[in-house]
C-alpha cells in the first residue's frame, strides 16, 4: 500500500483557483487573435471549462504542492502579461 500524500489539498486548491484564472487568462487570448466571427463569443465560452478541469487534472501530476503553485502562477502571469500587451496595456 502507497503512503498518503498530504499535498493533495495544497494541489486541488492550486488546480481550482489559478486553474481558473489561466483558463480565463487563455480564453481571453484566443478571443483576441482568433478571427471575428458570429460563433467566436460561443468558443471562447466553451473554451474555459476543458481549459479549467485540463489544468485541474494536470495539478496532480506535480511532484508537491508548492510547485504546482509556483508553475501554475508563473503562467498565470505570463498569460495575463500577453493579454495586458494585447489590450494595449489595460484590462
Amino acid at each position: 500500500m502507497t503512503a498518503f500524500r498530504y499535498d493533495w489539498l495544497s494541489k486541488s486548491l492550486a488546480g481550482v483557483l489559478l486553474g481558473y484564472g489561466l483558463a480565463l487568462s487563455l480564453a481571453g487570448l484566443v478571443a483576441k487573435l482568433a478571427p471575428p466571427g458570429p460563433a467566436l463569443t460561443q468558443l471562447v465560452m466553451w473554451l474555459v471549462a476543458p481549459l479549467w478541469l485540463s489544468t485541474l487534472a494536470a495539478t496532480f501530476l506535480f511532484r508537491s504542492g508548492l510547485r504546482a503553485w509556483i508553475w501554475l502562477g508563473g503562467a498565470n502571469l505570463l498569460a495575463s502579461a500577453l493579454m495586458a500587451s494585447l489590450s494595449g496595456g489595460g484590462w
